[in-house]
């Protein structure tokens, strides 16, 4: 006799719930458009029987691939309700990326905005797509919007532990990108636990805003505000406009929103921060990548006490620790120069190992591995990494951090970023977070460089404030004193911005690429941009 199947509660019983609960009221705001939860939980349930007609069954898989836009939530939703497992991709991504990505998780229906129309026949070509495409917004035989909501309907089907929800691509790497396997009962695990330690008392009175790409955070985010019945606005602009973020936030009371330490920066300092009334925000939450002293400070200052730091990665789901706003400014332990991202969060262990899977003590670095039920089922057809990412049941997150003795985590530097000069490991964090506190330092990177003498030597890239000017010499000087002097930068170079990923982190490898392809090592300065020697 074989062993049963436990049933999971579909993710878009949440949808189900709150439309019964709350249907007349505001489920999703974009522009003129206002969907009820009603409204919203009818166009799910005729899209997904569409898809069902088509073919789609559980287990199959649904790529969509679009900009922030209601009729994505509505996509995202139907794919859950139809029991298949959805592919989101980010729309800034090249149409060879997104066929890379639809190779890896083979969907058979692909629902594109009109706007990424061109990009079809590449991404089609890379999977077999039997059960076709529908467009996203618009209208026509194959749109989503061509559907009439007293079509017919389906219901949220059945669906078992360990079935497979959201292939959450990640980021920032090398190679094929790798698809880390959600689940319906770990993604109820994390909207529970997003409640709980994020935006604790979310209720249906809240109004979230979505600034980031709902193909990745931004949709986590998202769970939460339909568990409770919080509408979602959604701007206008597909490029962040800070004008429109704070107008929206004072005319529909926005309480929450999600963000990541780049675009968090660029609203703090805009100049609509004190043009409009922000005082409904409870939760301001970022995460994503570390957010430098200065820029968190500054953020403070303008929005007031609403910060939520929260540190995680897409195979942990964003669930590894907190940082509610009472903790923003918490002393830091001697000899570290940044602040902490904050305790473990409900439900999550983690451990500080050495190479050899030891963990080791309070105020030691190591490897940040994590275990608990926020911890992705592994990558989906890719054995290899797995073995590589999971050790003893841990999941390896590749950063590496300390404890301080109350258990908070101080994240050191990615282990990919540590680069080797003349025999000494160098982690460019450090150095950043100093550099940050130039005045006239807006953004900065440090990378290792191949050298001839010291095998890698390090570089900062940095991007003066507006209206400002970086002298590469001032730099080496107001680094001297603060920094042991092989951590000191070669080279200091001056470029009007720093590339970034469509979500918004700096992408150091693109740096490395483009100083390679400039001729590295510089023999002089590029037009409109400065390089310095730092010494050694």
């Amino acid at each position: 006799m074989g062993t049963p199947s436990n049933r999971a509660m579909n993710l878009a019983h949440f949808l189900t719930q709150t439309a019964r609960r709350f249907g007349d009221r505001d489920a999703v705001v974009h522009g003129d458009t206002r969907w009820t939860w009603r409204e919203l939980n009818d166009k799910v349930s005729v899209l997904a029987a569409e898809m069902r007609r088509r073919g789609i069954s559980s287990g199959d898989c649904v790529m969509l691939h679009s900009p922030n836009h209601p009729e994505f939530i509505q996509a995202m939703l139907a794919v859950w309700r139809v029991g298949a497992a959805l592919a989101p991709t980010n729309f800034r991504l090249t149409a060879g990326d997104v066929a890379v990505i639809a190779g890896v998780c083979k969907p058979r229906l692909l629902m594109v905005h009109p706007s990424l129309a061109d990009q079809v026949p590449t991404i089609t070509a890379a999977a077999d797509f039997d059960c076709g495409t529908m467009l996203v917004d618009g209208q026509g035989a194959d749109a989503i919007g061509a559907l009439t909501d007293d079509g017919p309907k389906l219901g949220d089907q059945s669906v078992t532990v360990g079935q497979h929800a959201w292939y959450f691509f990640t980021s920032g790497t090398s190679g094929t990108p790798k698809a880390a396997v959600l689940t319906h009962e770990q993604m109820g695990f994390v909207t529970l636990n997003h409640l709980c330690d994020l935006m604790p008392g979310t209720t249906e009175n809240d109004v979230s805003l979505a600034v980031a790409p709902l193909s990745h955070g931004a949709g986590i985010h998202l769970l939460p505000q339909i568990a409770r019945g919080a509408r979602t606005v959604i701007p206008v602009s597909q490029g962040l406009d800070g004008e429109e973020v704070f107008s929206l936030i004072e005319h529909e009371r926005v309480s929450n929103l999600f963000t990541v330490p780049t675009i968090l920066k660029m609203l703090a300092e805009h100049p609509a921060a004190g043009a409009h009334d922000h005082s409904s925000l409870r939760y301001v939450i970022y995460a994503g990548a570390p957010m430098y002293v200065a820029d968190q400070e500054h953020a403070r200052r303008v929005l007031g006490e609403v910060l939520v730091q929260y540190y995680g990665l897409g195979e942990v789901t964003g669930n590894i620790t907190v940082l509610p706003p009472r903790e923003h400014g918490r002393a830091r332990p001697e000899g570290i120069e940044f602040g902490t991202c904050g305790f473990p969060r409900t439900g999550i262990q983690i451990s500080i190992q050495d190479d050899a899977g030891t963990e080791v003590e309070s105020g030691v670095q190591g490897e940040i591995c994590v275990a608990g039920p926020a911890v992705c089922h592994g990558y989906l057809d890719n054995p290899t990494a797995n073995a590589a990412a999971f050790r003893d049941g841990w999941f390896r997150t590749g950063d590496l951090g300390m404890l301080d003795a109350q258990g908070y985590l101080y994240v050191t530097g990615r282990a990919s970023d540590m680069f080797i000069s003349g025999g000494s490991n160098i982690y460019p964090r450090d150095i950043e977070e100093k550099l940050l506190l130039h005045p006239s330092v807006n953004e900065v990177a440090v990378l290792g460089m191949p050298d001839p003498k010291w095998g890698e030597v390090g570089v900062a890239v940095c991007v003066p404030c507006h209206g400002e000017t970086i002298d590469p010499d001032e730099l080496k000087e107001f680094l001297r004193g603060k920094l042991a002097s092989y951590k000191l930068p070669r080279q200091f170079i001056i470029w009007d911005e720093l590339p970034k990923s469509g979500y918004g982190k700096i992408v150091k490898r693109t740096l490395r690429t483009t100083l390679l392809e400039q001729g590295w090592p510089p023999v002089r300065p590029a037009a409109g941009r400065s390089i310095g020697d730092g010494g050694r």
